[in-house]
């Protein structure tokens, strides 16, 4: 009886030793609002300094992700905006407040990019296409080839592996995207019910971990005004949420927008970015 007490004892420390070394990360791709397009000059106090949130960033075939962290700071790597934030940035900020310790997201996030190949306006040609036969025909974007899919799996398996001296915990994928669907909005339902699935699948592949079969997904909308939105795209995230339990839309349909009526102003952000961790604190995606 006293040994099966000690081991029980030894058994509970070895469990919170554990407990405590999971790190949480969070997954951020999508396009342009998700990349981020408020002036660095626009950005609120509150959100201008971050202590512990370490991110790892690609963008296509603009910027190629290494698989190692840095302190946050905003920007992007489209050329002369690079002094840019999005709504993301007010997320880290919130999960800073709330954790008080250390954090990892891997981004990756590219403006102007589709998911359907149909859709030839697709920054540089690149697509986040879960197609068998479009993945079988190229190669990761951030390698020579057209697939975001592929470069934000290769740069969340480089990001583990730096990683693997711990235990991450994945907490959700937050996605924004679809104005640059607009050509083929009719397929976007399809199309990213698809790009999940596959997220999703990899992750159970290459942890062995079956939770990430249901990875949470945060996927904003539009703003009404915007000149990209379709209701059909609108229409899919809605349709998604309501037969994926494991799938969130939060509204964006009433914020502001900058003069190119298509990215939040630094309001719409702020305000966009307020409600993704609220509705994270809500399902306890994270708490």
């Amino acid at each position: 009886m006293r040994r099966l007490l000690l081991f029980c004892l030894l058994l509970s420390i070895v469990t919170v030793c554990t407990a405590r070394k999971r790190v949480p990360v969070i997954l951020v791709a999508g396009q342009s609002n998700a990349d981020g397009r408020v002036p660095l000059s626009e950005l609120p106090n509150a959100y201008n300094s971050y202590q512990y949130c370490q991110w790892s960033y690609g963008s296509g075939d603009f910027e190629t992700a290494s698989g190692q962290f840095s302190p946050f700071s905003p920007r992007v790597a489209k050329p002369k905006i690079e002094a840019s934030w999005g709504f993301d940035a007010v997320v880290y900020k919130k999960l800073e407040e709330l954790w008080q310790k250390p954090f990892y997201v891997i981004k990756h996030t590219d403006g102007g990019t589709a998911i359907d190949t149909l859709c030839k306006r697709s920054t540089h040609r690149l697509y986040w296409s879960a197609d068998t036969a479009f993945l079988n025909h190229t190669t990761s974007a951030s390698h020579g080839g057209k697939s975001l899919l592929l470069a934000f799996e290769r740069q969340i398996d480089d990001c583990l592996s730096t990683l693997s001296s711990q235990t991450s915990d994945i907490k959700c994928l937050i996605w924004h995207q679809g104005e640059s669907d607009c050509e083929a909005p009719s397929n976007y339902y399809e199309n990213l019910k698809a790009v999940i699935a596959h997220v999703r699948q990899h992750l159970v592949s290459i942890t062995g971990r079956k939770r990430y079969a249901k990875l949470p997904v945060v996927c904003g909308t539009f703003a009404k005004g915007s000149r990209m939105r379709r209701q059909e795209v609108v229409d899919a995230l809605h349709r998604l949420a309501e037969e994926d339990k494991h799938f969130y839309v939060v509204e964006a349909e009433g914020l502001s927008l900058q003069r190119d009526r298509l990215h939040f102003d630094a309001e719409g952000a702020q305000t966009l970015g307020q409600r993704v961790f609220g509705l994270m604190l809500k399902k306890k995606i994270v708490k």
